[in-house]
């Protein structure tokens, strides 16, 4: 079973929304957060992003960054512009951007679910970004940004989405990059008692995005329990902040590849040894970017002309769900052996770029910052990523960007 429970959540008073509500965090820099904030006191990025209002050559790990954090997250509950809801309450929130449509239950989901692994994830942590988060999260007192959860859809717990927004939204905006934001309460106990037990019947639960979060949240818990001799089980903290959506609404988009260097070959040295693993295709100069339509299928930009390459059979394991993942072909069969990017987590050479960039940033890449060659990928489907954690494996770093992002502060968690 799943056990989720309603909480009292902490929201921006109405009228504010559009300006607290914020990015998440972790989808930019400190100097892009700097921008963002500029004329505008009252951005959630002030509490996520704190550093904004520290000196600019404090490290984003300072523990003062923490202290500044909880204090304005203090000052916005003091000042009004943040307020707790009185009673616990789910929420519904509901995202438009473009014609994709996306209906998540906001939900407290249980560490002891995580630790067990009934919330099962797919991506590893790094140790730094977790620290952070726990110090972020247990010194402000509160989660401030949802995990991203998924399970496979059911039909009654879409009727009673569509039951719940029948009513009068409590926020309803499109944000400056034409993502709308609706947000719907539901403090009515037999709707929360339905939600309940609708969610008791499924067995588990997949991290879609937020592995940091969802981690972070069980360290804050270890360390609660620790000094709560009292400890029951159902404190707060017990529970993190998450946003959950059937798995047929999620929309992941393309995570693609741009390398600095050809590893010491020509273009021709290059393109004889890619050619012996894929069917590569050279696209006529000044055709449109060659995104790719199909598994197995990729795009590639090389000396400004587009390529279409194409795995051959028998060179990956169709029958291994990570082996099978483009990500994967593409790292053990060209960026591995012939590219010398043993490890894409911590390798200078790559960078990824997120679809929502668009194909023409991957031209941008190699015409004007210096890469030698993009590659572009079809999305990871929804499927492999819960057929991976379903196998308990782990995928490849940077294999899925979700869209839309999650605004920070629509509700939060405290603890």
């Amino acid at each position: 079973m799943s056990k989720i429970i309603p909480f009292r959540g902490l929201r921006p008073a109405a009228d504010l929304v559009t300006k607290i509500a914020s990015l998440p965090y972790d989808v930019m820099d400190t100097e892009e957060a700097r921008k963002m904030v500029e004329g505008n006191p009252k951005s959630f990025l002030h509490v996520t992003r704190s550093e904004v209002d520290l000196d600019p050559n404090i490290d984003p790990y300072n523990m003062q960054v923490y202290e500044k954090a909880r204090q304005t997250l203090d000052q916005f509950i003091k000042d009004g512009i943040m307020i707790q809801d009185p009673k616990p309450c789910f929420y519904v929130y509901k995202q438009k951007m473009g014609n994709h449509v996306q209906v998540g239950l906001v939900a407290g989901a249980s560490v002891d679910e995580y630790q067990a692994g009934t919330i099962k994830k797919h991506e590893l942590t790094r140790a730094d970004k977790e620290l952070d988060r726990t110090n972020h999260v247990n010194i402000t007192g509160a989660q401030t940004g949802p995990v991203f959860l998924t399970y496979r859809a059911v039909t009654a717990i879409n009727h009673i989405m569509e039951k719940v927004m029948e009513q009068k939204p409590v926020y309803d905006f499109v944000a400056e990059d034409g993502i709308g934001h609706t947000l719907y309460v539901v403090n009515d106990d037999n709707t929360i008692k339905a939600i309940e037990n609708e969610f008791a019947k499924l067995n588990v639960l997949y991290i879609a995005d937020g592995h940091h979060r969802s981690a972070s949240a069980s360290a804050v818990r270890e360390l609660r329990k620790k000094e709560n001799p009292n400890h029951t089980g159902n404190e707060n903290y017990n529970y993190f902040l998450a946003v959950i959506f059937p798995h047929d609404m999620m929309q992941i988009m393309d995570y693609n590849r741009v390398v600095k260097d050809l590893n010491g070959l020509s273009t021709e040295e290059f393109l004889k040894r890619a050619g012996q693993v894929f069917t590569i295709e050279r696209l006529p100069q000044g055709s449109a970017p060659a995104k790719p339509t199909q598994r197995h299928h990729f795009g590639m930009y090389l000396q400004g002309s587009w390529y279409r390459i194409t795995a051959k059979p028998g060179t990956f394991d169709e029958k291994d769900p990570v082996a099978a993942l483009d990500v994967s072909i593409l790292q053990e069969n060209l960026l591995s052996p012939v590219l010398a990017i043993g490890n894409p987590r911590t390798d200078k050479r790559i960078n990824f770029v997120g679809g929502i960039r668009g194909m023409k940033e991957l031209e941008k890449r190699v015409d004007q910052d210096g890469y030698a060659v993009a590659f572009a990928f079809y999305p990871t489907a929804i499927e492999e990523l819960m057929a991976i954690a379903d196998a308990g494996k782990i995928m490849p770093p940077k294999s899925t960007w979700f869209e839309p992002k999650l605004r920070d502060a629509m509700v939060v968690h405290k603890l």
